[in-house]
């Protein structure tokens, strides 16, 4: 696939593979209630940082996994999910076991289904430049680890209690207690270029996002019912 980024090549290789180990097409897509009863289902469902290496030589390649949800469509799409499960194992992919987290389906807006997860490692690379030359004298800066606190609330300001929070782009997650209330530790800061942390809130049938400034002393975010 001439010009397609890491994660699209990953993508389409993945789906070839599963069709094959399938016998059939598995079309790229989140799963829906409506779904073709005798199909699988591909859809990337997550990014997740992978351990980085560090070296002397040229720039590594930055890496990263792939979290993809693999669901059956029904009954008639099991056999099919046997052959992939068998497959993979056989190869090396084992798969997760865990897609039967009831919040993922409601925001699906889906009924549970018989479904795995397969990570996919994934690395980007970048052609080697030349070195910029240094103009003035280097200066080093820590950056600070910051803690902060939180409540999510709904219409009112109900508190919303077991929301699932992570922190986008790290592995961190935390659940909010029966008064809304959350706690996030050790996020990376630098008080000179401060910037928003983006926060990935899901439960109640919500997949939800935010931008807070991790300074504020009272962080509220609001999230509104979902619409019908």
């Amino acid at each position: 696939m001439t010009g397609a980024g890491p994660i699209e090549t990953a993508t389409a290789e993945l789906a070839a593979w599963l069709a094959g180990a399938a016998g059939d097409a598995v079309p790229v897509g989140p799963p829906r209630p409506d779904a073709d009863p005798g199909r699988l289902t591909l859809w990337p469902l997550e990014l997740r940082p992978a351990r980085q290496t560090r070296g002397s030589g040229a720039p590594e390649p930055y890496r990263l996994t792939v979290r993809y949800l693999l669901a059956a469509g029904g009954p008639d799409a099991l056999a099919a999910l046997d052959r992939v499960l068998v497959a993979a194992t056989a190869a090396g992919r084992t798969p997760v076991l865990e897609a039967g987290d009831p919040a993922l389906w409601a925001a699906f807006a889906s009924p549970p289904r018989p479904a795995l997860l397969i990570d996919v490692p994934v690395q980007v690379t970048h052609p080697s430049q030349p070195a910029a030359p240094v103009l003035r004298p280097l200066r080093l800066r820590q950056l600070e680890m910051l803690t902060f606190d939180g409540r999510v609330v709904g219409p009112a300001e109900q508190p919303l209690a077991a929301m699932r929070v992570e922190v986008v782009g790290q592995p961190y997650a935390t659940q909010t207690d029966p008064a809304g209330r959350f706690r996030v530790v050790g996020v990376p800061h630098d008080p000179e270029h401060p910037a928003p942390i983006r926060l990935r809130l899901t439960g109640r049938g919500q997949v939800l996002t935010a931008e807070v400034d991790p300074t504020e002393p009272d962080i509220v975010i609001v999230c509104a019912p979902p619409s019908h």
